[in-house]
C-alpha cells in the first residue's frame, strides 16, 4: 500500500515535530495485514498537498501508536492502543475540545479569604462617641435630631458651605442668613446643615462625599423626601379633583417627580452647578445624570420637611421648581369614565383648589378632624344614606371595638364629640366598601380615595419610625427594611389576623368569589387596611396612624401574641 505524506491538525506545542509509526494489529480471528507505516511533521503553516482518497479502517481495528520526541528531551517511547474514529465524530471533537481548554485555559485556584477584623470600641470611647454625636442634640424634636450627621462636620464642609450654600439657598428663595443664629427651639436651626448634606450626594468625585457622616446623613434625608413628597402630593390631587379616581391622580404624580423629569426641576431652579460642580448636565448620558439629581431632589425635601414642615414643601415644588399639574406632560391617559352624579362638598363645588390654598390651608379651632377638608375630599357627603343600615348596625361597633375607636377627645362642646364620633362610624363603612358593591353607579363610594392616602401615610410613618430607632443605619439599609415590613401581603395579613376581612361588603354576584379565592380576596383585605389608616390619617391625625400601626396592627411584630 502507498503511503502519502499527511498534515494533522496543529496540537498544542506547535513547536514539537512528532514523528509516529503506525502499526496496525493483526486481529485473531482474520488474515495478518500487512503493516502501514508514515512519517508526518507538524508545522504552524498549512503546507499544500496532494491527497488520495483515504478509506477509514472499521473501528473494531487496533491502532498501535508510537510517537517520538524528536528535539526535546522528554521520556521514552509511549505506546497507545486508541480507537479510530471518524473525524468528524462527536466523541472526537469533544475530546480534542476538552485537551484544548485544559491547556490554554488551566483552573486558577481562588485565593482563600480573609477576614479582617477590628478591634471594638471600649466603653468610654463609645459612650464619648455617642455623646458628641449631634444626633443626640436635640430631645425636643427626634426626628430632626435622627437625620443630623453622627458626627460633627470638619473644615473640608465648612469649606463647601461658605462657597455654595448660599447659592443653594438663594435658588430656593431662603434667607441667606446662616440658620445657626436663630433660637433653640426652632428648627430651623439645622438647615445649614441639613442643606448641605442634601447636596452631597455619593455619585461624585470627591473623597469629602465618600465620608461616613455625609455619606450615611445624606442617604438617610433622601429615604424620608421620597415619602414627604408622595404624600404631597397625594393630599394635593385628592383635594385638587375631588371627583376622581386615584388611577389618574398617580399618572400625574409620577409625570410630575419621574427620575425621567427630575433633571428638568433641577435645572429649572439653577441646581444643576451644584450637584454637577464638574459636568455639564446637559450632555451628560441618562445613566450618569439621573442617579445623582434623583438623590439630591429627595433629599432637598426630606430636609425641607424637617426643618418648615408640609407647606414650605408645596412652595418648593410649585414655586422654586415651578410644576404645573396642568401641563400637557402631566395629564394622564384617556379612558373610559363612569358618571358621577353625586355631591362633593360645598368647597369643592365649582372651582378647582390651587397649590397656595392647600399649602395655606389651617383647620379652624373647633373642627371635627385633624385634616377636614382631605376628609370631605375622600367621603362623599351622600355616605349619610348608609347610617343606620344592617352593617352600621352590626358590624360598625365590632369594627370600632377592635380598632380601639372612639378615641377620648376633649372638645369644647359635646355636639363635636358626638358628630366626630357619626362621621367617624360612616368613614369606617366607606373603608370596608368594595368598588364591586356601588362603584359603577356611584364611582367615589369605595374605599379607594382613603386607600390612596392612606397608603402614602403609612410609608412616612414607618420611615419616620425607622429613622429614630436606627441611628446609624445608611438610607439603603433603611429602604430594604421598609420595604420588608410595608409589603402588601404583610398588610393584608395584619388585618385579617383582627378578623376583620370577614366584615367587607361585597357585591352579592362576587362574594363568593372574594371569600373563597385567595388571590382575589387578598389585595382587597390589603387595600382595606390602608384605608383605615387613611381615615385615622384625616380624622386624628398622624398620632394615631402610629396607634394603629404600632400597638393594633403591630407592624414590626414585636408585640407578645395573644394565645
Amino acid at each position: 500500500m502507498a503511503s502519502s505524506p499527511l498534515t494533522l491538525p496543529p496540537r498544542p506545542s506547535p513547536s514539537m515535530e512528532l514523528s509516529s509509526a503506525i502499526r496496525v494489529l493483526p486481529c485473531p480471528s482474520s488474515p495478518p495485514t500487512s503493516h502501514l507505516s508514515f512519517s508526518s511533521s507538524i508545522s504552524t503553516f498549512p503546507l499544500k498537498s496532494q491527497f488520495e482518497p483515504l478509506r477509514f479502517l472499521p473501528p473494531s481495528i487496533s491502532i498501535r501508536a508510537v510517537s517520538v520526541a524528536g528535539e526535546q528531551s522528554g521520556p521514552p517511547q509511549q505506546t497507545l492502543t486508541l480507537t479510530t474514529t471518524p473525524a468528524n465524530s462527536p466523541q472526537r471533537l469533544l475530546k480534542e475540545l476538552a485537551e484544548r481548554k485544559k491547556v490554554t485555559s488551566p483552573k486558577k485556584k481562588i485565593p482563600p479569604r480573609r477576614f479582617i477584623l477590628k478591634p471594638p470600641l471600649d466603653d468610654a470611647k463609645l459612650t464619648q462617641r455617642f455623646l458628641n454625636s449631634p444626633q443626640l442634640s436635640l430631645k425636643s424634636f427626634p426626628l430632626l435630631s435622627s437625620c443630623l450627621p453622627p458626627s460633627r462636620l470638619n473644615n473640608a464642609d465648612r469649606t463647601w458651605i461658605e462657597e455654595y450654600l448660599l447659592e443653594a439657598k438663594q435658588a430656593l428663595g431662603y434667607p441667606l442668613e446662616p440658620s445657626e443664629k436663630l433660637e433653640d427651639d426652632n428648627p430651623a436651626k439645622q438647615f445649614d446643615t441639613l442643606l448641605y448634606l442634601a447636596f452631597q450626594h455619593p455619585f461624585g468625585e470627591g473623597e469629602r462625599t465618600k465620608a461616613r457622616h455625609i455619606r450615611n446623613g445624606h442617604s438617610r434625608l433622601w429615604f424620608l423626601g421620597q415619602y414627604v413628597i408622595e404624600l404631597a402630593f397625594s393630599e394635593f390631587f385628592l383635594q385638587k379633583y375631588p371627583r376622581e379616581s386615584p388611577g389618574p391622580m398617580r399618572e400625574r404624580v409620577y409625570a410630575l417627580t419621574g427620575k425621567h423629569v427630575m433633571p428638568k426641576w433641577i435645572k429649572a431652579a439653577s441646581l444643576q452647578n451644584l450637584v454637577f460642580p464638574y459636568d455639564e448636565m446637559d450632555k451628560m448620558i441618562r445613566k450618569e445624570r439621573e442617579p445623582p439629581v434623583k438623590s439630591v431632589f429627595w433629599a432637598l425635601f426630606g430636609a425641607i420637611y424637617l426643618c418648615f414642615g408640609m407647606p414650605e414643601v408645596y412652595r418648593v415644588l410649585f414655586e422654586a421648581f415651578g410644576m404645573d399639574p396642568e401641563d400637557e406632560n402631566c395629564q394622564p391617559k384617556l379612558r373610559r369614565q363612569l358618571e358621577d352624579v353625586d355631591y362633593v362638598s360645598v368647597e369643592f363645588e365649582g372651582r378647582q383648589l390651587g397649590w397656595q390654598e392647600v399649602a395655606a390651608y389651617r383647620p379652624p379651632e373647633d373642627a371635627l378632624f385633624a385634616h377636614p377638608r382631605l376628609f370631605r375630599a375622600c367621603v362623599p357627603p351622600g355616605m349619610h344614606r348608609f347610617r343606620g343600615n344592617i352593617w352600621d348596625f352590626d358590624c360598625r361597633p365590632k369594627v370600632m371595638e377592635a380598632l380601639g375607636y372612639p378615641l377620648q377627645m376633649t372638645d369644647r362642646i359635646p355636639e363635636i364629640t358626638e358628630a366626630r364620633n357619626i362621621e367617624l362610624g360612616l368613614g369606617l363603612q366607606l373603608c370596608f366598601l368594595h368598588p364591586s358593591k356601588h362603584k359603577f353607579e356611584h364611582p367615589r363610594f369605595c374605599f379607594e380615595r382613603l386607600e390612596y392616602v392612606g397608603q402614602k401615610i403609612q410609608d412616612l410613618v414607618m420611615a419616620e419610625r425607622l429613622l429614630m430607632k436606627h441611628l446609624d443605619a445608611p438610607g439603603r439599609w433603611l429602604q430594604e427594611k421598609h420595604r420588608r415590613l410595608m409589603m402588601n401581603k404583610f398588610c393584608g395579613r395584619y388585618l385579617r389576623e383582627k378578623h376583620l376581612h370577614s366584615f367587607i361588603i361585597y357585591n352579592e354576584a362576587v362574594q363568593d368569589k372574594y371569600e373563597h379565592n385567595r388571590r382575589l380576596r387578598n389585595p382587597t383585605s390589603t387595600a382595606v387596611q390602608q384605608a383605615i389608616h387613611g381615615l385615622s390619617y384625616c380624622v386624628y391625625g398622624k398620632p394615631d396612624v402610629r396607634r394603629l400601626m404600632f400597638e393594633v396592627f403591630d407592624f414590626e411584630q414585636i408585640l407578645p401574641k395573644p394565645l
